[in-house]
């Protein structure tokens, strides 16, 4: 595995798992084409969300991200919501990402929450060693997610698939921790969330458009 398919990788699934706009079909022949540079092993979970795209009408296609992400709190793309919940305690974990984001350089814009799976991809995208890093801090988040998209039948979960195929396997420390976070499920306490509110970015410090 060399960093450029890495990179190329966290891109498409960055792409892939933010909300699909009209623009999603008029890239999917570069999607394609960065799939096609990928090892052979990771290009099955890609190229089969990359046929769904294709065979779905973008109307049906941002309905169906919808009802996989926004209708269901054991679906959330927002990563702390695994471990935190709506707790005081995930204001301060949203903080510290934004922190780690600002720490890399990075000038964050108004927009996703920094916990959105779609925005650390495209962290780990642009600074791949610290974006690993996170990516490992969330990966009991990840498997969650990735679980129950797989459970509820829908195509985001090939992103998912993905995702997992080009990380370390879990260790068993790490899997004890997915069965705890699975049995337990989230902290239940409310609070509002709204000052943490970024991110657009890249590494040389210019804000995304």
């Amino acid at each position: 595995m060399t960093e450029t398919s890495r990179t190329t990788a966290r891109q498409l699934q960055s792409l892939l798992l933010s909300y699909p706009d009209e623009t999603l079909t008029g890239r999917l022949p570069l999607v394609r084409g960065g799939i096609g540079t990928l090892p052979a092993s990771w290009r099955p979970s890609l190229e089969s969300f990359a046929d769904h795209v294709a065979a779905t009408p973008p109307l049906d296609l941002a309905a169906g991200y919808v009802a996989a992400f926004d209708h269901h709190k054991r679906l959330s793309p927002y990563l702390t919501y695994f471990t935190q919940g709506d707790t005081r305690n995930r204001g301060m974990a949203l903080l510290r990402l934004k922190n780690t984001y600002r720490g890399a350089g990075l000038v964050l814009d108004e927009g996703e929450l920094p916990d959105h799976l779609s925005v650390v991809l495209e962290f780990a995208a642009t600074c791949p060693v610290a974006g690993e890093r996170v990516l490992g801090e969330f990966r009991p988040a990840i498997e969650l997610l990735r679980a129950g998209l797989a459970d509820a039948g829908s195509p985001w979960a090939s992103v998912l698939d993905s995702i997992t195929e080009t990380l370390p396997a879990l260790n068993s420390r790490e899997r004890r921790r997915v069965a705890r976070l699975a049995a337990a499920g989230p902290p239940l306490e409310s609070v509002g969330l709204a000052p943490f509110a970024p991110p657009g970015h890249t590494c040389d410090g210019e804000a995304r458009p």
